[in-house]
């Protein structure tokens, strides 16, 4: 047991008045002036009294100060060091449910330290929520229930610590077979591609989460592909704003083309674009398309042909310039494959798009100033039909869901592109798509 620096510290300062008191009684009294000393001697002996008196209280204050100094004993690490907060995030994952055995989305915790997720079980049951998209408050969820006919939108609040979604309200999603969602740059607006029905909606999001009625609904129009069986009506597959929030672009299978029209933010309302889409090869079928960091470029996944396009994109007017195509497969690969989804890391210097059929993810780099791609490898998901994948908000890792074998498997992104397999989630039924939630 050690003393109390506190108690010591005021024994020590009665200590120094008492012994103030004390000094100045048998030595600091200055004799009486004398006839002819001018008084100089007592001056004297006063000061050297005063001098005497000031050395003493900065010897007893010296050491109040040194006792009442807490004293630190030094620590030692016996075991490693526990996972920093901000390496722990949260994820939900959308499945398929008709005839899967899932019951909605999913939650998992994600420790960027490690790589690894760890299930909290169901966030919410509701009919197959094939896509699922986070509010930038992080407040809400959306998700786009794929039901045909009977599709919906649903909103959802957030418990984070739980890891549970509240329904807030269920909208119909004015189409047929919506399958990916997106917010306009304010979050005050969310927009829902309709695949079967070829229409992209514009929700407003109220202030409490809800979903109010909606502001536009647009159906795309244009020539179709020559791909009777996959292009016999427009199929919107993806819908994002422009990164000055001027203008939204639709991602149609069924026209071979990136739809473009102006968004008005005050009145959440579509007008075609002048020109209104950029055309790709026919038969492309684009399905999704990313943008680089600085807005510089945009690459599209065409999931007919098996193919990125990429684009230089010119902001003033929200248009497309094609500069290059490139296979996503092997040369050598004859097989049946269906490309997916694209996304491109965080640093803006790898591009990556994944294969359902040859079940990989194509990996290629970016020349910052051209734009051009450049093959660096294909890397297998270790899964059936990658549907979908996310890179982590750390950028370390990028996250494969494998729709037919039930898995989400880790994989660490090596700075050149190559991918490391560091861990798997092997019992979710039909994972295809995963929202982190933003801190």
């Amino acid at each position: 047991m050690g003393t109390d620096p506190g108690r010591a510290g005021k024994y020590l300062l009665h200590k120094i008045r008492l012994n103030t008191q004390a000094t100045e009684a048998p030595h600091c009294k200055a004799p009486p002036q004398t006839a002819g000393d001018g008084g100089r001697y007592h001056g004297k002996r006063t000061r050297s009294c005063a001098t005497l008196l000031s050395m003493k209280i900065i010897r007893w204050l010296f050491v109040v100060l040194v006792l009442s100094t807490p004293i630190v004993a030094p620590t030692f690490i016996t075991s490693a060091p526990k996972p920093a907060a901000d390496s722990q995030y949260l994820a939900f994952v959308g499945t398929y449910t008709g005839k899967t055995g899932s019951r909605g989305i999913y939650a998992f915790d994600f420790d960027s330290s490690t790589g690894k997720l760890a299930s909290r079980g169901v966030a919410a049951e509701t009919a197959s929520p094939s896509w699922v998209a986070i509010h930038p408050s992080g407040q809400f969820a959306y998700a786009a229930n794929e039901t045909g006919k009977q599709s919906t939108i649903t909103a959802f609040s957030i418990d984070a610590k739980s890891a549970k979604l509240t329904q807030l309200n269920q909208l119909s999603a004015l189409g047929q077979d919506p399958c990916y969602l997106s917010f306009d740059r304010t979050g005050k607006y969310l927009f829902a591609a309709n695949y079967s029905s070829g229409n992209v909606v514009v929700f407003p999001i109220l202030a409490d989460g809800k979903l109010g009625e909606h502001t536009a609904n647009v159906t795309n129009a244009g020539k179709l592909g020559p791909n009777k069986q996959r292009q016999e009506g427009p199929h919107a597959h993806w819908v994002q704003v422009s990164p000055d929030n001027r203008f939204l672009f639709v991602a149609d299978l069924g026209l071979d083309a990136i739809m473009s029209y102006r968004f008005d933010a005050a009145k959440g309302t579509l007008t075609p674009n002048n020109p209104p889409l950029a055309n790709l090869a026919p038969g492309a079928g684009p399905r999704h398309v990313t943008f680089t960091p600085d807005g510089k470029f945009v690459y599209v996944v065409s999931e007919l042909n098996n193919t990125v396009t990429a684009f230089s994109y010119h902001a003033d007017k929200g248009t497309f310039h094609e500069f290059q195509i490139i296979s996503t497969l092997p040369a050598d690969f004859t097989g049946r494959n269906d490309d997916a989804e694209i996304a491109v890391h965080p640093n803006g210097k790898l591009l990556f798009a994944s294969n359902r059929g040859h079940d990989t993810i194509a990996v290629f780099s970016i020349d910052p100033k051209t734009g051009n791609l450049a093959r660096v490898g294909d890397f297998p998901t270790r899964g059936k039909e990658p549907r979908h994948f996310t890179v982590d908000p750390t950028g370390q890792y990028l996250l494969a869901e494998n729709q037919n074998s039930n898995t989400i498997v880790v994989f660490r992104i090596d700075p050149t592109g190559p991918l490391t397999k560091v861990s798997a989630v092997t019992d979710i039924a039909s994972p295809v798509c995963l929202a982190f939630l933003p801190r």
